[in-house]
Parts: C-alpha cells; structure tokens; sequence
C-alpha cells in the first residue's frame, strides 16, 4: 500500500523550476541498485543516516546500494552529509538535487539523520508508528524527483515519551527526538541537588548546606541547598568541573531543585533574596549565575518548577543559563491560555521570555496516578507548542503517557514528535493518518470515541489534571450513557478487524483504558450488576496479562494487582459492616474539604481508590479523633481502618490508631491499638488497622484517634513540610 507524505516545511519551499528528467535520482531499477550512498565524511550521524537510507531501499526494492565514505561523487549518488547549509539551524536540512547528484545538507548535529528520515517518508512511504512498526511503499524501481527544499525544527531540542523508544532506536530516529543522555553530561538532568550534595554525605557534618525549614535546618534526599552558603557554591563548583572532565564534548549541565514543593531554604540570609527578588527563583539564578561565569563554556540547565516557576524581579539569567519552566500545576481540557492555571502559567512564561532567550518548557500531558486512563488532551497540544514557540522556547520536553499500555500512548507520542518538530501541523489529521495506519478498518470507529471523549470533557466543565481519575468523570465525559456508547463503538472496532490479530490485539489495548474506567466506576457505586462488572474484570484481567502490560500508574502498581485487590476489596462481601450509614461525630475536624464527605464516607461501606478524589477523608500535620455512633448498642468483635499510603502526594501513614468504646458516650474503655512502621516505598497501598477481641463485645460509640506523622521525615518529598493521612472507611464485624 501507498501511503504519500507531503513534505512539511517549517521554514520555507524553494523549488527550482522545471528541472528536466535527467535531474532525477534513481535509487533503484528492478531490484538491483543504481545510486551510491556517500557520507561526506566519517562522523557518527552521516553514517547512521547513510545505513538507514540503504536499510530501508533495500526493504523497498531488494537493492543494495553501496555505501562510501569520503570519496567525490558522481552523478547518480546521494551524498549525506554535505551541500548547501545556508538558513538551516541545529537539526535543520536540505533536500537538493544538484548537478545529477543529490545532497542532504546539515544544519548540525542530527541534520543529515533528519533529512533522510525525511526522504523515506515522503518517497518511500515510510511511515514509523510505534516500535518496529512502520509502513513502507515496496516497488523494485524507486526514482527521486529533482528536489530543492529545507526544513528547521520550532525546538533546537525535543524530548517526548514512549516506551518504545528504548526497543528501536530507528523509531527515535523518525519521531525527531533526543533523550537528556545524548546532551546532558553525566547523566545530571532535572533534581540535581542530592545528586551533587547527598544529604546522606554532607548532611550530619553540614546541616547548614541545606535548607532552613520551619525553624531549623532540614538536611534531605529532598530538601534543597542553601543558596547564600559560599562552601555550597565551592562544593557544586568543583563537583561541575569533575563531570564535565569525566564527559568530554557533553557542554550542558542540570544544576536543579530536588523534586519537591515548598521546602527552599528561608534562612535569614535566602529569605532577605527571596523578598528583594518577589520569588524564591532569584536565589537558583544567582546561584546559577555564578556557575555560569565560572564556566562560560557550558551550559547550565536549572529548574523554573513549582516554588521557582515565577522569575524574579531583578536578576536575569545569562545567555548560558537555560531556564527548565514546568508547568506542572496546570490543567489540561483546554489550552493553558484559556484557565485560571493556565493563564498563570503563561503570565510566568512571558516573564522569563522577557529576560531570557534560553527556555526549556516541560510539558505535562500525563495522567500519574492513572496511566491506563483516558486522558482527552489532544485538542491542546498544538495551541501549547505554538505558545511556547511564540515565547522564545528553543528546547521542550513533552511528558505525555508514553507507558505500554497507558492511554492511546502509541498515537500520542507520534502526534506529539510531529507537532514539536513542525506546530503547524493538523493535530486531527496526524491522528487519522496513525489511526488508519496502526487500526486499520477500526480506525473510524477509534477517532469517533477519542472525538466524543473530547467534547464529552468540554461539555462537562470539569477539569483534567495529571492526578486524574476516571470517578472524576463519572457524571461527565464518562457518565453511563457515555461509556454505554463508547463500548458500542468498541465492538463495531473489533469487529470489523476480527480476521487479523494483530490489529484486533491494538484495538484491545485501546480499549483499556475504557474497561478500567468502567471498573473505577462501578466500585463507587452500592447498586450495580455484579456479574457484569466481574466478567469486565476477568476480560481486563485476561488482556493486561496477555498483552504484558506490567503498570497502572507512575507508582508501578501492578494491573494484575489491581484485578486481584479489586475481588478483596470492591467486590460485594457476604459480611456487612454494623457500622454502615453510622453518623461521624468529629472531635479533630479533618481539612475542611473533607470535612462534610467524611461525614458520609467512613461508614458508606465503599473502599476509595488510588486517588483520593473520591471516599477518601484527609487530615493534614496533624491528629485525628472522632466518634462512629452505631445508633445503638451492637455486638462485635472488630473495628477497622483503612488507610491510604501514597509518599507522591505526601500522603503517609499515621503512627499509630487506637479504639475506645462506650455505650453511653461517657465512659470509655480502650479496645486495642494499631501501631504503623514507617513505609518507603513507592507504590500506592491500602493499609487496614484491625482490632479484635476474642470474645464478642458490646458498645454504641467508637472512637477512632490517629497520631498522624505531621511531618514529612528527611527521606521523603516534602521534608520538614506538613503531610497527610487519609481514611476511607470504618468497618465494624
């Protein structure tokens, strides 16, 4: 099958006019070659793109072109590597036919990979759409038109995700895509500090090298340096000085905040800057700054991200300091320029482009804590490049969900590799030509679910943020009627691919994120079809192990996990809690937003989930008490707990919770206690704090106390921060 490719020009078309026949390159003629393939010289890049051309001619047509390096060409040859560069930039080329022979020139760096990649998809039909999976136009005689054009990138750097990257590196090649290992030396990109200052190190010693929080110094895999400290600035300077030595010709550096909120240093001497330059930021670029004289040489990558995402007042950077700005707090139904969080990032944005020509946007179109989600941010994608493209951004990184099995994670990363090398591209149209190619017949029935996923998310007014859940949805763009719909739309697509496999195993893996919602859904709800929602479960359960996908979310739990908690835990028990619809009598009130849910969902007998947007009562840096009033007297043996353990979002376990029993709200006797060890790990975990008596006991009211942990420890995210605990339920048995 053809599939045409138009060649997307960024900066501009020159065509020479009507160059005769004899202008054209034959490559190949009944599979035997004709050209030869010359790189002009023996650098790494020519000759990559040197063997990608031969590869794929050769697939083509069966034709082996020769490959030389170095030698004068002749008529006939493609020469790579060499030719007219002018107007092109870093990773720019041209496509020139000249004197019989064609050149494909370079702007730098990846150029000449780029202008190859460019001839096989516009005249071999080549076509990558995940890893080891292409299309390509197969024909023994391949001839070139004489040609005269050239194409620069929007971004001198472009970093997406997609985990079939790291399977087929020729995939990276035609997404146009780097990875921090191939510029930043080292390996130090992004959440440098504990990298170059281990708090574990330097952290006993010099307490004073770290931040100042909440009344004392806070050294922490986390916490971040302080910045007016003269030995810091000496330390970093000679750590920076031993990895560049160590990485020769690796020019860029990442000397960043550790991956953390509000934990900067407030020290007498930071927090004078910090007020004089109207944001924590000034700090990191005069820090920066100072490396960057040191080192005129090199390039100094910094975060702009969370408490340093607004610029400072005075300070600028310079022209060597790159500014990372993250805009990690913003939502995604629609463009940043057209919501409250948007518009403050945009205002951030303006005011670093003001100051500086060298910014880095990060870019989030991810859903963490529910990969295998659907996650309608299409539409914003482009609008977003364009932005950052009008504002002086020369590199971005777009962090969309690029895990197997996630949401449509193949079509998301080839949309996205396009838009950041060329913005005024389609969005649609790039979607329908990956969806025709990858589903096949399915496709048409795919894009009207992705279409319907999208106005169901306008039409609803809720928000889409990176710690999304599909209970969010679940009277918007994934009420009941609307799943309804799209699950038709599901069997029309597999249908209509049932006689082919593979493409009926691609439009199974689509449907994921669908079932998993239907699943999500269905555990908020007392009234459902049980036989139903096991038999979705067991079909979910099949697909993820068969397809391998091994992860549901940033914190690596496991799919087959969930099927299993999910039969534990959200599937109708023969047992019934006495403690169902009883009434919540607060004696330590939870925050307020959880203060009249909380009073419904601790004894609604429903198990929360992975995000706590649903079921879920929080209290933050602080104990909790309060009363389960059973409305009368009732026989048991135990009460329950359920806790929620998620260190990503500064959810930890209390340290303990104890029961206390009374049948007059007056006398009370203790009935047991639960004490929790301190929990690493990453992963999300639900923790029950059971108590049991023997022999049945009797009582009205329950008291629950928990002694939170208050304080994030040094190990973790937010140390010397306030953080959580959250129940979701009181069970009685």
């Amino acid at each position: 099958m053809r599939f045409l490719k138009p060649c997307l020009l960024l900066m501009a078309v020159l065509l020479s006019g009507a160059l005769s026949a004899a202008a054209q390159t034959t490559l190949a003629r009944k599979g035997k070659p004709v050209a030869r393939i010359v790189a002009a010289d023996g650098s790494s890049v020519n000759r990559r793109a040197a063997a990608l051309l031969q590869r794929f001619v050769r697939e083509a047509s069966g034709a082996e072109l020769p490959l030389l390096e170095g030698v004068a060409p002749r008529r006939g040859d493609v020469v790579i590597g060499a030719g007219d560069t002018t107007s092109l930039t870093e990773d720019g080329f041209r496509l020139q036919s000249r004197d019989g022979v064609l050149y494909v020139s370079s702007g730098g760096d990846k150029g000449a990979l780029y202008g190859v990649v460019t001839l096989l998809e516009r005249y071999l039909g080549v076509d990558y759409l995940a890893a080891n999976t292409y299309t390509i136009d197969r024909r023994p005689t391949i001839e070139l038109p004489a040609m005269d054009c050239f194409e620069n990138p929007a971004f001198r750097y472009r970093q997406s995700q997609g985990y079939g990257m790291a399977l087929d590196e020729t995939y990276r090649d035609f997404l146009r895509l780097e990875e921090p290992r191939d510029i930043f030396a080292g390996g130090m990109w992004v959440h440098t500090f504990n990298q170059l200052l281990p708090a574990s190190v330097y952290g006993r010693e010099h307490p004073e090298y770290y931040s100042f929080i909440n009344g004392e110094r806070r050294p922490g895999k986390a916490s971040q340096w302080c910045l007016t400290n003269p030995e810091v600035l000496e330390l970093v300077a000679a750590k920076v000085d031993s990895v560049f030595k160590a990485n020769p010709g690796m020019n860029i550096i990442s000397i960043s905040q550790n991956d953390s909120n509000f934990t900067y240093c407030r020290c007498e001497e930071c927090e004078r800057v910090n007020q004089y330059e109207g944001a924590p930021s000034g700090n990191y670029i005069r820090f920066l700054n100072k490396l960057a004289e040191r080192f005129p040489d090199k390039e100094f990558s910094t975060l702009a991200y969370l408490f340093t995402m607004e610029p400072p007042l005075h300070v600028k950077p310079l022209p060597n300091v790159n500014i990372m700005l993250c805009d990690i707090d913003c939502d995604r139904e629609v463009p940043l320029t057209d919501n409250a969080s948007g518009q403050k990032f945009v205002r951030a944005l303006e005011g670093w482009s003001a100051i500086s020509d060298n910014i880095f946007v990060w870019d989030y179109g991810i859903n963490f804590d529910n990969m295998v989600s659907p996650f309608p941010n299409f539409p914003v994608l482009k609008p977003n490049i364009e932005l950052f493209r009008r504002n002086h951004v020369t590199m971005h990184f777009s962090q969309i969900g690029g895990s197997y099995g996630g949401d449509f994670s193949e079509l998301r990363t080839y949309v996205v590799s396009k838009l950041m090398w060329n913005p005024d591209q389609d969005t649609d149209e790039l979607m329908l030509r990956f969806m025709t190619e990858y589903y096949g017949d399915a496709a048409p029935y795919i894009y009207q679910y992705e279409k319907l996923l999208e106005g169901g998310l306008l039409a609803s007014g809720q928000r889409l943020w990176i710690y999304d859940s599909p209970v969010s949805h679940k009277d918007g763009m994934l009420n009941d009627a609307s799943r309804k719909r799209y699950n038709e739309l599901f069997d029309r697509a597999e249908s209509s691919v049932a006689g082919d496999s593979m493409l009926l195993a691609r439009v199974r893996m689509a449907r994921l994120p669908l079932m998993y919602s239907d699943l999500e859904i269905a555990r908020t709800k007392r009234e459902k079809d049980v036989d139903a929602v096991v038999r979705e479960l067991d079909t979910f359960e099949r697909y993820v192990s068969g397809f391998g996908v091994e992860t549901l979310n940033e914190r690596h739990n496991s799919p087959l996990d969930y099927c299993k908690l999910y039969r534990e835990r959200y599937l109708p028990s023969e047992r019934q809690s006495k403690a169902l619809g009883a009434r919540i009598i607060w004696l330590d009130e939870p925050a307020a937003r959880y203060r009249e849910v909380g009073e419904r969902t601790l004894t609604d007998g429903l198990f929360g989930g992975a995000s706590f947007v649903e079921s879920w009562t929080g209290w933050e840096g602080c104990d909790a008490a309060f009363i389960v009033d059973l409305g009368e007297e009732k026989e048991f043996t135990s009460v329950e707990s359920d806790f929620l353990h998620q260190l990503g979002q500064w959810v930890l376990l209390p340290k303990s919770v104890t029961y206390a029993l009374s049948s007059d709200d007056e006398t009370w006797r203790e009935f047991g206690r639960v004490e929790f060890p301190e929990d690493q790990s990453v992963q999300v975990k639900f923790v029950p704090a059971r108590v049991e008596s023997p022999q049945p006991v009797r009582a009205r009211y329950i008291r629950v106390s928990v002694e939170g942990t208050k304080i994030c420890p040094s190990w973790h995210y937010g140390v010397g921060c306030p953080c959580w605990f959250f129940i979701d339920e009181v069970s009685v048995f």
